[in-house]
């Protein structure tokens, strides 16, 4: 995390350290003081401009009268997934504390649109920044862009509501996402024919739903002897994954392929184990403590992977620079799709 973060952790006393000068003669220099020589100006500009330091943001920063503070509004339940990105915003917060900044995590029924819409609303005026997992609802909607427009800052984080006012999204392509797993889907399944069962959290979520999306266009170009069957809603909760999914393999002998869409991992996993169903190919997201034993015990084929820890720095990274009116490194928080299976696991 230092590499990634070394350009915001300057200060005026690395700089001066840097061009091997005083911290006085730094600030002769960024304040254009007579009677320092001119290869030390030099020496002093190129490690600035070397560095892309940016004084008055480090000014502003130390004259403010209070710390930031920045919400992330999480899914309450068990998503180990999630629970990754936490855990990633507490490694943060020597480094958030180092720059007057605190992520607060909100823990929220993200599938429950008035709820979350709720827990947005009670934030106003409270955060200089927010971050969501938002499920795509006119009433989210509406709770995200009253909260831009009381001046607070909004990222969607993993699932994004486009149709809203929020200032930027962290978060893998996740039409893109749903290809792949089609993709493998089909051909692991080896030229088989049959159906093809997908459980999802909830398709209000958008990443679910361009998740399916883009699944769904694989199958039906380039596997048309594979019929997906209509979308199970296990809420990301394993138990009712596994009454839904165990009711599905009840109700269809010729299931050969599964992509799980988002979590309810063991769920999923306990429902093809009991029906003795070991020959469908299983597909699902992230890597996790589950889905790596998953993918060794050769029932889980292959999980579309995320990381996690990229996606809390970038949130945070992205909420500092909207704070303090910098422009975006696009490049730099690109969330990247990978993909994971028993023999490259890392």
């Amino acid at each position: 995390m230092a590499d990634t973060l070394a350009a915001t952790a300057l200060t005026l006393k690395d700089i001066a350290r840097e061009a091997g000068v005083s911290l006085a003669t730094v600030d002769r220099v960024l304040h254009n003081r007579p009677g320092v020589r001119p290869d030390t100006v030099r020496r002093v500009r190129e490690a600035i401009e070397r560095n892309s330091f940016q004084p008055h943001v480090a000014a502003a920063e130390l004259a403010r009268g209070r710390a930031r503070r920045f919400a992330f509004v999480m899914p309450s339940g068990p998503n180990p997934f999630m629970q990754q990105i936490e855990a990633y915003l507490g490694e943060m917060t020597a480094w958030l504390s180092a720059r007057r900044l605190s992520a607060e995590i909100v823990a929220t029924d993200v599938f429950d649109a008035s709820v979350l819409a709720s827990s947005l609303e009670a934030l106003s005026g409270d955060y200089d920044g927010v971050a969501v997992v938002a499920l795509d609802h006119p009433g989210v909607r509406a709770a995200i862009n009253d909260l831009v427009d009381a001046g607070t800052k909004v990222v969607t984080l993993v699932s994004d509501v486009p149709s809203s006012r929020r200032h930027h999204y962290v978060g893998i392509d996740n039409i893109a996402a749903g290809r792949t797993a089609g993709a493998l889907v089909g051909r692991l399944v080896g030229g088989r024919s049959g159906k093809v069962a997908v459980v999802a959290g909830s398709q209000g979520l958008r990443d679910h739903a361009e998740r399916i999306f883009g699944f769904n266009q694989v199958m039906a170009s380039e596997f048309p002897d594979l019929s997906v069957l209509p979308v199970l809603e296990g809420r990301d909760e394993d138990e009712r994954s596994e009454q839904l999914l165990a009711g599905l393999l009840g109700r269809h002998a010729d299931i050969v392929g599964l992509y799980n869409v988002g979590a309810g991992t063991q769920g999923v996993a306990k429902a093809l184990s009991e029906a003795g169903r070991d020959k469908v190919v299983f597909v699902g997201h992230d890597v996790t403590a589950l889905t790596r034993r998953l993918l060794l015990q050769g029932v889980m084929d292959a999980a579309i992977s995320q990381n996690p820890g990229h996606e809390a720095r970038a949130a945070v990274r992205v909420l500092l620079a909207l704070a303090r009116g910098e422009p975006i490194l696009s490049e730099q928080d690109k969330i990247r799709i990978d993909i994971v299976m028993r023999d490259n696991l890392p």
